[in-house]
């Protein structure tokens, strides 16, 4: 392959964001009174952008539009307080772009967490790499993964053709995303979904580690 920029999920990819997630979840059901759920289901909840994990989290019953607008003014509220309590880069990363950073790839960010958010975690964490573009979620103005129309903006802001980015991602909507903007697309097996969803979403390989995913360069 010639890789000449690559395109990095957030959460579950780079950070390990799970427990600041689900501890703002489960206060935001605790006050609108709702059941909470444990840490490891919050793994298939996420990945879809907050309107998503909401609707997930709450009982089936309760997944009004206007309970969900509620309820994501409290979630807002609270990730102001949690999403850097326990949220920590994932063993290996800070070498594999430390690595990267000493190579002519280029390196971007495209997630599905509020932009402004995306841009806070990646300076508080990441702040030592020097990614050419950070992109997250723009409301109104960006469309969520899987649509692949925020990588492709990547790409042609980078000025690479899509066919010279390898994606990485921890799960399926990842993998998709990396197919319709017509990148090789990379499952990551530290994150938050199993190699089976990534396999059947399309990735073309799968890594164990961060730092192995310079063999694929």
């Amino acid at each position: 392959m010639n890789i000449e920029a690559i395109i990095f999920d957030l959460d579950g990819t780079l950070l390990d964001t799970l427990e600041d997630i689900a501890d703002t979840a489960n206060q935001m059901l605790i006050k609108h009174g709702f059941p909470t759920h444990e840490l490891h289901e919050y793994r298939y909840l996420v990945g879809d952008g907050i309107k998503t994990l909401i609707h997930r989290a709450l009982p089936v019953e309760n997944r009004q539009a206007q309970t969900i607008e509620d309820c994501l003014v409290t979630y807002r509220e609270y990730y102001e307080r949690y999403w850097k309590v326990h949220t920590r880069p994932y063993a290996g990363v800070p070498e594999l772009l430390q690595a990267l950073s000493k190579i002519p790839v280029k390196t971007a960010i495209l997630s599905n967490k509020k932009h402004e958010f995306t841009v806070h975690c990646v300076q508080a964490f990441l702040s030592h790499h020097d990614f050419a573009l950070v992109l997250g979620h723009r409301e109104g103005k960006s469309a969520l993964k899987p649509d692949p129309a925020c990588a492709l903006e990547i790409a042609q802001q980078l000025g690479i053709a899509p066919s010279r980015f390898l994606f990485l991602g921890d799960t399926g909507i990842d993998m998709q995303t990396a197919l319709a903007a017509g990148m090789f697309p990379v499952g990551a097996l530290w994150g938050f979904r199993e190699k089976e969803e990534l396999l059947q979403s399309g990735a073309k390989a799968i890594i164990a580690r961060p730092p192995e995913l310079l063999k694929l360069l």
